[in-house]
């Protein structure tokens, strides 16, 4: 898991920590049922205190993220996948919202954002 923390950044440590572990596991890197560092480990390899990572992980397991097992560890929820559809969902809407709008500001239509789109999506 590879987490990069920048001080330049306006979000505070702990919410780099969470942002980034919450884009690796909407984005599969991390999977359902994987172990996550202990809060010590990570806050050891980051150089941050453990309070930093504890807030993280509290956040991303109120969120349902995260699960956390007395005397075994921290994993990657697996019960939370609709959750995560969810989300994913979002910010796809947020995305083709942001790409609309640039679209109308600079003249194209619809068949040809959809073009565009479809392009794209078969690239892929």
């Amino acid at each position: 898991m590879e987490i990069i923390l920048s001080s330049a950044n306006d979000k505070p440590i702990y919410e780099q920590i969470s942002s980034q572990i919450k884009e690796q596991i909407m984005k599969g890197i991390l999977k359902p049922g994987e172990p996550l560092p202990s809060m010590r480990k990570l806050a050891k390899n980051l150089h941050v205190s453990v309070i930093t990572t504890q807030r993280a992980y509290d956040d991303l397991q109120r969120d349902g993220f995260l699960v956390t097992v007395p005397a075994k560890g921290t994993f990657v929820s697996t019960q939370n996948q609709d959750f995560i559809r969810e989300e994913n969902l979002r910010e796809i809407e947020s995305l083709l919202a942001k790409a609309a709008s640039l679209g109308k500001e600079n003249g194209l239509s619809l068949e040809e954002l959809q073009t565009t789109l479809t392009v794209i999506y078969q690239e892929e």
